[in-house]
């Protein structure tokens, strides 16, 4: 038996065991609707942060370019290892719509 089967027949049979109380079973909503009235308020409020983290990346950029570049006139290399958590702040930024939908 392969474990895809396994998994199958395991669901099946979780889903043909009754609730401990007797009662429905607890319906699975799957990624849901948002109500009309709350729905543009969200998407406005996520447009905001997606717009404020990515501004906060470039600033994040500046700041460690400035920080690299007086590093630099001093003979010192420190700063290398901000610049990377920086790319990788902007990389998980930049795909953070698309690593939600893979794991919906």
């Amino acid at each position: 038996m392969t474990p895809i089967e396994y998994i199958d027949q395991l669901q099946q049979a979780l889903a043909a065991v009754p609730s401990p109380s007797g009662g429905p079973v607890v319906p699975d909503p799957g990624s849901g609707v948002a109500p009309p009235e709350v729905a543009d308020k969200v998407l406005t409020i996520l447009q905001w942060i997606a717009y404020l983290a990515t501004a906060a990346c470039v600033g994040g950029l500046l700041y460690t370019a400035a920080k690299m570049a007086l590093a630099h006139r001093r003979g010192d290399d420190t700063n290398v290892s901000q610049l990377g958590w920086v790319f990788a702040a902007c990389l998980l930024i930049g795909s953070a719509s698309a690593i939600v939908s893979a794991l919906i």
